[in-house]
């Protein structure tokens, strides 16, 4: 193979390799945003039950305080009822009395519905909790892989970069200004010919011009793309001993 076109096609190798690696450091923002997403997601819940929890403990102490005031207006009420003078006195203070019993009832069944429902939120918030320590202990990790993948990219990207400068240097100028050309258009500045047509753009290379690509003597480009055109002989297949 002619050595400039050798060179030129590892010089392509080089560029292929160091924007993937370079797209991969790009991605590695998003995962850790999407990390910390997760994390944030599960200390929401623990917030959430937290909350849902304190809210409870509150509206029961609102209730308890309410027959608190309630026992008080009943004893008061009895202690009045030895003071009455007659008897529609009497049937009204006793059903004053049945009346805050009444309140008095109904405010003990909300205390003992939020005392249940405390106990509900309280396991809530356990398992919250829990979720939280394991969730942070991953997100520790997670943070410390991406740390490492960070640091790996950067060294096979500084290492890539090093060696695409040393071949691009190697070439005649006039090879280089036009490699850098085309990969400014295109994207990617050789392609490989196969079956008489350009695998990049997919223009049926003319006769002539594939017989003189298969011989990779020399650089010759597609007449549709503008590539630098190289052909890879099949590989021979070895029929397997009888």
């Amino acid at each position: 193979m002619n050595a400039d076109l050798e060179r030129v096609i590892r010089l392509q190798e080089l560029e292929d390799e160091l924007r993937q690696v370079r797209e991969q450091l790009e991605e590695l923002p998003r995962e850790r945003e999407q990390a910390e997403s997760r994390l944030a997601e599960v200390r929401s819940r623990l917030e959430q039950a937290s909350t849902q929890l304190e809210e409870s403990q509150r509206s029961r102490r609102q209730h308890e305080g309410q027959l608190q005031d309630l026992e008080s207006r009943r004893s008061r009420l009895r202690g009045q009822l030895m003071d009455v003078k007659t008897n529609k006195e009497y049937t009204a203070m006793l059903h004053e009395i049945e009346t805050v019993e009444r309140e008095i009832s109904k405010c003990e069944d909300l205390i003992l519905v939020e005392m249940e429902r405390a106990d509900e939120l309280q396991g809530q918030a356990r398992h919250a909790q829990s979720e939280v320590e394991q969730a942070e202990r991953h997100h520790a990790a997670e943070t410390k892989q991406l740390g490492e993948k960070q640091a790996a990219f950067e060294q096979q990207a500084g290492r890539v970069q090093g060696e695409r400068d040393e071949v691009a240097q190697t070439l005649p100028e006039e090879l280089r200004t036009l490699f850098e050309r085309v990969a400014g258009h295109r994207g990617g500045a050789v392609a490989e010919a196969r079956d008489g047509v350009c695998l990049l753009c997919r223009f049926k290379l003319r006769p002539q011009l594939f017989l003189e690509v298969k011989r990779n003597d020399a650089i010759r480009q597609c007449d549709a793309c503008s590539r630098i055109l190289y052909y890879s002989p099949p590989v021979p297949v070895v029929a397997p001993a009888p």
